[in-house]
């Protein structure tokens, strides 16, 4: 059984961690600093430690040579995300973003495990899978039992282990991210680095640095040479989520990268080389987007060699008890209440909800309701569902550039949706003179939950002046 170490100071995530990894059969041990670890544990007779980057004392990365035959796992939040990067180069075997999925955080355990274990030997892990590509399988990542997840799996399958560039396609909250992490994981780059981008999620004005890197005094505040987030996963995958969202330049730019295999840093002269699979994703329709400009044209047919799309969680009605079950499982044992059950109202009633924001709006019901919940049984209103039940579901990739009756539609099927008509008259009235941080902050959210909000009514991002 392999022995796991766990080092974080924030006790839930801490608890949630180790219980997440005591329930899949692994020993676990866990400690609140670098030195805790050290004064309590001997780090390096562990397979694998799995640290925060930002700990009170030294770094987590300090762990990295304070136990030179261990195999370190980096948490970090996505904001610091170039620090992670780094720390892969100072010999960290991955990372992993927070909030993180708890199936993601698995799946990385194994694969990490796998590579360790001897050549032609089973890896010592609950599922005694073996080290190779061939031995995983995407059902281990992603749930569904359905027809079109069933097929989705099927083609994850054959299109794995080749150089193929890959677009996946689907709404928010489809799992798009595990998809990705499932092609990586089946292919022979399994053993590098997956690096994830949510190319929306970082301001158009940082976009092409952190992508492809800089030189020193390229720009103010460029005090010394970085490396990009395309040559950190060199010899690996480069997965980036939302791509539609890329500005022209950096689409230009990504598109030699595909046809030359070659980078060049900001304010550099000098092009390297890169060996680096390319998986896409968007929500949007990229095709209809390079009719009105908003997307490069011989881009799209770059990235859409081989397409996978995920359905929405409406189309995959017999998993989404399934699903419910899975998650009330996961969050009864991390919440201590492990004899939690869905009432027979509550199973029907999470059959008749359309599920706009797909499985990640299911998987937040379950933990809502988790919370809420006094005795063994989730009723439906522990769910609270009702309030959207009547909301009509506007796919968000038929999106093509121009949202001003797809902004009214979702308006007028909301109609009783105070706070979501609120965000909208807040966000159409301010944006020209308010930046995306500016917007977020006096909503009171964050910079990715107000993208996420605005891909779901329609409204486009001012791109002038954020």
């Amino acid at each position: 059984m392999p022995r796991i170490l766990i080092v974080e100071d924030e006790d839930i995530i801490r608890s949630a961690v180790r219980k997440l990894l005591q329930h899949a059969g692994y020993d676990v041990a866990d400690a609140r600093s670098v030195e805790e670890a050290e004064r309590e544990h001997e780090p390096d007779q562990f397979d694998l430690i799995i640290s925060d980057l930002r700990l009170p004392g030294a770094a987590g990365t300090e762990l990295i040579n304070r136990a030179p035959n261990t195999p370190v796992l980096i948490m970090t939040s996505y904001a610091s995300l170039r620090s992670a990067v780094d720390s892969m180069k100072m010999g960290a075997v991955e990372y992993i973003a927070k909030p993180f999925d708890h199936d993601e955080m698995l799946a990385a355990v194994e694969n990490i495990l796998a590579s360790k274990a001897p050549s032609g030997q089973p890896g010592d892990r609950p599922d005694d899978r073996t080290d190779n590509g061939e031995g995983k399988d995407p059902a281990a990542i992603m749930y569904g039992e359905c027809d079109a997840m069933q097929k989705v799996f099927s083609l994850i399958r054959k299109v794995a282990p080749t150089e193929t560039t890959v677009l996946i396609q689907g709404e928010s909250g489809t799992g798009k991210e595990l998809a990705a992490r499932a092609l990586h994981l089946l292919s022979p780059r399994a053993a590098k680095p997956l690096i994830s981008v949510n190319c929306a999620a970082i301001p158009e004005s940082l976009i092409e640095s952190e992508l492809f890197g800089h030189e020193k005094g390229a720009f103010t505040g460029a005090v010394s040479a970085r490396t990009g987030l395309i040559e950190a996963a060199d010899g690996g995958s480069l997965f980036l989520d939302e791509i539609g969202e890329l500005p022209a330049e950096a689409q230009a730019r990504l598109l030699r990268v595909l046809q030359e295999n070659e980078i060049r840093r900001v304010g550099s002269t000098q092009s390297r080389k890169v060996n680096v699979r390319m998986i896409a994703a968007t929500h949007r329709n990229l095709k209809a987007m390079t009719r009105t400009g908003e997307f490069r044209e011989d881009l799209y047919y770059r990235l859409n060699v081989m397409q996978i799309r995920i359905p929405p969680l409406r189309e995959r009605q017999g998993d989404i008890l399934g699903l419910a079950k899975r998650f009330l499982k996961r969050q009864g044992e991390k919440m201590g209440k492990p004899d939690l059950q869905l009432s027979p109202e509550a199973m029907r009633a999470l059959e008749r909800h359309r599920w706009p924001g797909n499985v990640r709006e299911l998987e937040n019901a379950i933990e809502r309701a988790t919370i809420l919940c006094d005795g063994d049984v989730i009723t439906p209103a522990l769910l609270d569902l009702d309030s959207e039940s009547h909301d009509e579901h506007i796919p968000e990739t038929l999106v093509e550039g121009n949202n001003e009756q797809t902004r009214s539609r979702s308006g007028d099927a909301a109609t009783d949706l105070s706070l979501e008509d609120y965000f909208q008259h807040f966000v159409l009235e301010n944006q020209d003179r308010m930046s995306e941080t500016e917007l977020a902050q006096k909503l009171g959210i964050s910079r990715k939950s107000l993208w996420e909000r605005r891909q779901r009514l329609g409204i486009p991002r001012k791109k002038s002046g954020n």
